[in-house]
């Protein structure tokens, strides 16, 4: 035999010797999270929302020239030289259902935005439809069309999860595709305040969350889907925060059934107990909200619950004000069983209460008690009366004289065109938003008069 073909056979012998040693090494690194990071990473996409921007400017501003020929340039190229600018933002989601192509990431991330793409690991690039939106869960719901069913994420749970487990984050931080953040749960149930609103029952991890990987899922060790994470706390430095999936899974099924979230009813309003309240209810301490009023055949007054009773907490969420009942409620859902203390007589009970969705036939009432007004369709009559020129919209028919839009000016006969983002065509657009917003603290009216309109922020 000659050399050759000896050092030959060596060389062969020795890479086979040492080819199942590198394979047993490889897996003796490949820890829980990279075995999750594998199975997980095809379910995670990247979402690039568009915004085109219309601005209208002089082409010829700028240019130092004397104020007699730039107000010429103005009026000659009046309305303006159009420009277009395109902003693109950039953040991440997860497919939680691959048969019907729903994707799950922060309503942040597709606010305000015109096209949306969906690009998946693979390269594979899908334009996406917004299925629900909801600004006070931050969650949104997006749906993709594929030829083929596409892989989705293994659900988790978030109401067993253990200070100081692990936990990882995938996201697309500055465009970069599936970057993987490993932390521990720091904390459960934290509130999160922004500048707009108070979020509650986050989960708090260490894990790194920017706006990349908001939208993104926050998973525990086995690759199961604990969380969302959201990047909306722009002060937060080493600290993440992720929405309960438990909490998302509800949200999630009435934005896929409803396009928007169903708040919980139990039918009844409150008021804070003042000093004098106090002392004539015989409270020791000012704690908790007052009963004021329980609707008939409601849920509330199924559960025994009566007026003058002084409700302490709502869930786990201790309840001094009647800002924090309204917070609180917005936290629910139609159908959720809320568990209620409640101090009557100066013993504490606790009641059990089934909600419901609030009653239609409820609205006109609603809207008379919020902001004092009840409405009516337009028609060729009162259209005539009052010289109401809008096409649509809704006519102010009845007017409380101590309500806050009669205090500043506004008049039967005015029409509201729209209010908060829904455009009001009729009585049911009307009483729908009425009943949607209803545990906002306030909502702003667009009204018209004549040809005049008027934007008026109302405090509920």
């Amino acid at each position: 035999m000659s050399v050759s073909k000896i050092y030959r056979k060596i060389i062969l012998i020795m890479f086979f010797i040492a080819a199942p040693a590198s394979v047993h090494a490889e897996h003796e690194r490949e820890s829980a999270v990279v075995k999750a990071v594998k199975k997980v990473s095809p379910v995670v996409v990247n979402i690039s929302s568009e915004l085109e921007i219309h601005r209208r400017t002089n082409p010829f501003s700028g240019f130092g020239m004397d104020p007699l020929f730039d107000s010429f340039f103005r009026d000659f190229f009046d309305p303006g030289y159009e420009r277009r600018y395109k902003r693109t933002s950039l953040g991440s989601g997860v497919i939680i259902d691959g048969k019907r192509g729903f994707i799950l990431t922060n309503e942040h991330v597709i606010e305000k935005t015109g096209k949306i793409s969906v690009v998946l690991k693979d390269g594979r690039e899908f334009e996406a439809q917004i299925v629900g939106a909801d600004p006070d869960s931050d969650l949104a719901v997006l749906r993709i069309s594929s030829k083929e069913q596409l892989p989705d994420i293994e659900m988790g749970r978030s109401d067993d999860l253990m200070i100081g487990e692990t936990v990882f984050a995938i996201g697309n931080p500055f465009g970069f595709s599936n970057t993987v953040t490993t932390g521990v749960i720091s904390a459960i149930n934290r509130s999160l305040r922004t500048e707009n609103k108070v979020f509650h029952n986050f989960i708090q991890t260490d894990a790194s969350i920017n706006p990349g990987n908001s939208g993104g899922p926050l998973l525990n060790i086995k690759g199961e889907l604990i969380g969302i994470n959201t990047a909306i706390y722009a002060k937060a430095q080493g600290i993440g925060f992720a929405i309960p999936i438990n909490k998302a899974k509800k949200i999630v099924s009435d934005l896929i059934k409803y396009g928007e979230v169903i708040l919980a009813w139990i039918g009844i309003t409150v008021q804070d107990v003042n000093d004098e309240l106090a002392n004539y209810l015989n409270l020791p301490e000012i704690k908790g909200v007052l009963v004021k009023k329980v609707v008939d055949k409601s849920p509330a007054q199924s559960a025994g619950i009566k007026t003058g009773d002084i409700i302490l907490s709502i869930g786990n969420k201790t309840i001094l004000s009647e800002k924090d009942y309204q917070a609180t409620m917005r936290g629910f859902l139609a159908g959720e069983a809320l568990n209620i203390k409640i101090k009557r007589n100066e013993k504490n009970l606790a009641v059990s209460v089934l909600s419901k969705v609030f009653p239609r036939e409820l609205a006109m009432d609603l809207a008379y008690s919020l902001i004092g007004i009840t409405v009516e369709n337009l028609s060729i009559k009162n259209k005539k009366v009052y010289n109401i020129q809008a096409q649509k919209g809704v006519m102010i028919s009845e007017l409380n004289n101590h309500a806050y839009l009669a205090r500043i000016g506004a008049r039967t006969g005015d029409v509201i065109l729209q209010i908060d983002d829904m455009i009001i065509k009729n009585v049911k657009d009307f009483e729908k938003a009425i009943i949607k917003y209803r545990q906002k603290p306030s909502v702003v009216i667009l009204l018209q008069r004549g040809d005049q309109l008027y934007n008026i922020t109302v405090k509920f």
